[in-house]
């Protein structure tokens, strides 16, 4: 039911201004548990609040369990998207150093073979140039294109051809690994950004239907009760 809710509320979701909203101030598990929580002790006055407050009914109360639905799914997505993102980390650090030393390999098997070919050792020398992970990344790709444009002096210096192929697949493998890898993006993630907003949105309606509850509960303490936040006591 939470995808529907999240499908039903994604519009609504994404119509909300990114600047207006906030990270999560409580876990998003124990959000969820006082909203349902909430909307069962306020249908129970449900009479009273309506009488007493001008709570919208409809807009705040009842829709408490849709808002919370897209909130489970947005968070599920959102964990799934930064378990990926430690994953893609983890097989990261596991195989660039491959890749590095494949480079590296790649460098001075290309100075060997093209040593008598000064326009060859000159691009060499300008993919040589550089430094970081995307330059490795490109490197790898830009050594595979060259080796396969001058086979003739590989072949001829007993390279493994098949290198070349394997520079171009980790080239392209590794570009996606470090984007996933890379913590910076994941904060802008899209998938952050429509969790947080899932968040406000049922941050929303809570605080409408507890600031009512509180108003029209101020003299009775048993009822009032049920519209504090358990977590923000602690």
């Amino acid at each position: 039911m939470s995808k529907q809710n999240y499908d039903h509320k994604f519009m609504v979701l994404d119509a909300i201004a990114t600047n207006d909203v906030k990270a999560p101030n409580m876990p998003v598990d124990s959000a969820l548990q006082e909203a349902e929580d909430l909307y069962i002790w306020a249908d129970a006055d449900k009479d009273a609040l309506l009488k007493n407050s001008g709570l919208d009914w409809e807009q705040f109360v009842v829709d408490i369990p849709v808002r919370a639905g897209a909130l489970r799914h947005a968070q599920s997505l959102w964990v799934k998207e930064r378990y990926s993102q430690e994953e893609a980390n983890k097989i990261w650090k596991e195989e660039s150093p491959k890749a590095y030393e494949l480079r590296d390999d790649l460098l001075d098997d290309f100075r060997y073979a093209f040593r008598k070919r000064n326009d060859l050792l000159g691009r060499v020398k300008e993919i040589y140039n550089g430094n970081g992970d995307a330059d490795m990344i490109q490197d790898l790709s830009d050594l595979s294109v060259l080796g396969k444009s001058n086979t003739e002096e590989l072949i001829a210096a007993k390279f493994k051809m098949k290198n070349l192929n394997i520079a171009a697949e980790l080239s392209n493998s590794l570009a996606e690994m470090l984007a996933k890898a890379n913590g910076a993006t994941l904060e802008n993630s899209k998938a952050k950004v429509i969790r947080d907003k899932a968040f406000a949105h049922l941050k929303e309606a809570t605080d409408e239907v507890r600031e009512a509850g509180k108003y029209v509960f101020k003299k009775d303490p048993v009822r009032y009760r049920g519209y504090t936040s358990r977590y923000n006591k602690k």
